[in-house]
Order: C-alpha cells, then structure tokens, then sequence
C-alpha cells in the first residue's frame, strides 16, 4: 500500500539513510529559518499523515499560513508517535484495553486485534513507599517491599506486557517516569517503516514537559486524551501561538539551575503564558546544559504552558552519547535536525508571536518557597526581607486559612510524592537483588 503524499514532500535523507518528509517542499517560509522549532515540528507531523484518514491536505496548508503575531482561528490535528504513561493513570489505560478484547471475543472477533496503535510505555513509579532509609541494604528492602504489595497490580501489567503489541513497562525501582524517559526512552528523532521524523509525546502526568529540554515536542494530559491517541486518534489544538524566551551571556559563578527556574518561572507567570508553546533560543543557550534546560521546562505546568521547547544542538548530542544512545542514533539526529531546521544556530533565533529576553548574566543566587516560585527573594536582599516581615525578630505564628487557600490557589501540581512510612529497625535485612534497570528493559521495537 502506497503511503499518502499529496504535496510529493518524502525523499531520502542519504544513501543508506531512511527516508523524510522536507518541510522545505512546501515552499515559503518553511524553508526559512525563522520559523519556530515548535511550528517545524508541527508541520511535519501534518505533513506526514495528510491524505490519510485523520488529517487533510487543508491542514497542511492551515498550519503553513502561521505568521507570527497573528491570530487564526483554527484546529490542528496533532497526532504524537508516542505515549508515556506512569502507574497512577496507566492501569485503568491497560484496563480499557483488557475490557475491549473481553468484548471483542463476545462478539465472534480475534480478541488478539486490539492492541494499541502508537507505541506506549508504562513506567512504574507512583508506588513507592519508603520503609527503610540510611542504610546500604534500604533500596533493594523497599523494591521488595513494593512487589509484595501491589503483585496483584504488576500481574496485570506484566501480562498486558506480553499480550499487546507496542506496549514496554519499565519496572519499580527503576526512577521516576520523567528521568526514564530523559535517560531512555527519547529517541529525539524516531524511525518506522523506512521514515525518520521528529521523536514527539503526550504522557498522563503533567510534568511530561521536562522531555522538551531534549527537543521532543511532549506534555501531559488527561487519561482520556492518553487512551484516545492509543487508537490511533489526533489531538486537535489551536493554531500554536509561541512565546520565545532569548538567552543571552552566561550564567555567573555561584548561581545553579534553581536559581535561574525561579528568575524564568517569574518572568513567565508576570508576561502569561497559559496555554501557549514556550520556546527557548539565542546564544546564552551554547552555555546552558541540557539538565538546566530539563528543570527549566519540567516546570512548564508552574507557569501555565503547554510545552517549553529547546532546539536540538551539540548540547543535545552529547547528552545522548553520555545516556549510552548508540552513535548511529546520535548521527540521525544530527543529520535530521539540520535537514529539517531543527537545529539551533548562532545568532538571535526563529521569530516568534511575542519575545522575551533574559541576559544569564544578571541570574544572581536567590531563595524561594517550594510551592510558590514568584516569592522569590535575591539572597542580598535576604536581610532586609526578613527584617521587614519578622520585624519582632519572632518566627510567623500559624498561617490563617485565607492564606493557605492563596498558596494552594497560585500553585500548580506536581507529580504525586512518594508515601513514607516509618523504618521498620526490628526488620531483617532483605537479600532480595536490586531490580532491573531502565537499561535492561527498555529495548528496541
């Protein structure tokens, strides 16, 4: 069956190479590189499944006439390669899925068709209770721990591991769903059927962002969302309307990755950002690693955005090589995301809907409380802050109700914290070896 291809836009990226669908082929501003990463993306997702049955040309040529400033009132279809999920929401998914095959077979059919229709990954990580901490034995006590008490849940996904296609579950013990899909399950640039294309994602958490700093277009939504793309249905959206942030100089000795979140949560929170795409460029970013990058967009949910995206560049590249990424995959990359106009290049960036800039220069060391970012207080002016709101010299008495509601209000939420039960001392310590890594599960499709 021949693939759709109404604008003749795939071609070959190289000998031996697979093949791309050119944005360039449709002509205008798509080969121009001021063009937001976030738009490219986009595009090409369009691009590739137009004339199928879920996306027209007419929405290939919707998304081209973006410019930037400029409202338009209309939907893009968006369909992610991929789907991440945590245990939390993950297991009714798996449920559903269970329950369609029950149905299938009541009704004559081959229970074994229902399978998921893009790739999913399920990653345990929302069981977690700590029993024993402090000691070299701790970890491996609480994996056990965890097996025992939710084995009937890990049945579950253990069997839907092996009875549906497209469907990997990392197990316990391995790390939190959004360090597993940094560290290995981003491919960054994905290859099926003999075509590379842009890595891109929704996950049931809302913190899926922090796989923007990578370059892969993700963030979180609800489990009906999740399920729907499962089979095989688009995400439809707004025109993008892309907030740029330009970096420019170098962070300054003493000042770490929190101190810069809290100076560009603030500076997104006062500009409003809700509901838009924010996208990073500039020549500060040469200076930025990429774990500065993942704390910066990991909290997009804080700010109101849906996604914060930073282009691929070698900063990139050499977070790939250093997650043991193969260099044939770290080569495809490379190759891709030049081709397309995904790479970041020297100079002030894409054009964008509205522009911020931050110098790095002027991040200075600060404090801020944990649910709420924008109180954020420069560590000269500690002193003085405290002083003014202590003037007694007294600790605060109990915060009165109004003023807990104002916290809760002005704060979004993270990922579900872990449960910490007491150390049980009098319990023997567990033999039990250390539970598989991300590694060794996660394989090749």
């Amino acid at each position: 069956m021949t693939t759709p291809d109404p604008f003749g836009a795939r071609s070959s990226l190289g000998a031996g190479l697979p093949d791309l669908y050119r944005l360039d082929a449709l002509g205008g501003r798509t080969g121009d590189a001021r063009l937001p990463v976030t738009v490219r993306i986009l595009l090409e997702n369009v691009l590739r499944h137009a004339g199928g049955p879920m996306v027209s040309a007419q929405d290939v040529e919707t998304l081209v006439a973006w410019r930037p400033g400029e409202a338009a009132e209309a939907e893009i279809p968006f369909m992610p390669s991929r789907v991440v999920l945590q245990d939390f929401t993950g297991v009714p998914a798996i449920v559903d899925l269970a329950v369609m095959r029950d149905a299938m077979a009541q009704l004559g059919g081959d229970p074994g068709k229902v399978n998921p229709l893009v790739p999913a990954d399920l990653v345990i990580d929302h069981s977690v209770q700590v029993d024993r901490f402090g000691t070299p034995a701790a970890f491996a006590f609480n994996v056990e721990r965890e097996y025992e008490r939710n084995g009937e849940r890990y049945q579950l996904l253990r069997w839907a591991q092996t009875a549906f296609r497209d469907l990997r579950v990392v197990p316990p013990g391995t790390g939190i769903v959004h360090q597993v899909n940094l560290e290995y399950l981003a491919t960054v640039v994905e290859t099926r059927n003999g075509v590379a294309f842009p890595d891109t994602l929704v996950g049931t958490d809302s913190h899926t962002t922090m796989i923007n700093a990578l370059g892969v277009l993700g963030y979180g939504v609800g489990g009906i969302e999740a399920e729907a793309v499962l089979l095989g249905q688009p995400l439809y959206q707004p025109m993008p309307h892309v907030v740029g942030v330009r970096l420019t100089g170098e962070l300054p000795g003493g000042t770490t990755a929190t101190d810069l979140v809290l100076v560009v949560t603030e500076l997104l929170r006062a500009h409003g950002v809700v509901g838009a795409f924010v996208e990073f460029a500039g020549d500060g970013l040469a200076s930025l690693a990429l774990a500065d990058r993942a704390t910066i967009s990991n909290m997009s949910p804080e700010f109101g955005a849906t996604a914060t995206l930073f282009p691929i560049d070698d900063e990139t590249l050499a977070y790939l090589s250093l997650t043991g990424r193969t260099a044939e995959r770290v080569d495809l990359v490379e190759r891709y995301a030049k081709e397309q106009g995904l790479w970041r290049e020297p100079g002030a960036g894409p054009d964008f809907d509205e522009l911020l800039t931050l110098d790095l220069a002027t991040i200075e060391p600060s404090v801020a409380g944990p649910r709420r970012p924008q109180d954020r207080v420069p560590l000269t002016g500690l002193r003085e802050n405290f002083r003014t709101n202590f003037p007694d010299g007294l600790g605060p008495t109990a915060p009165s109700a109004s003023v807990v509601e104002e916290a809760s209000d002005a704060s979004f939420p993270a990922s579900d914290p872990p449960a910490f039960v007491a150390d049980d001392a009098a319990a023997a310590p567990s033999a039990a070896a250390p539970a598989p890594t991300a590694a060794s599960i996660v394989t090749a499709r």
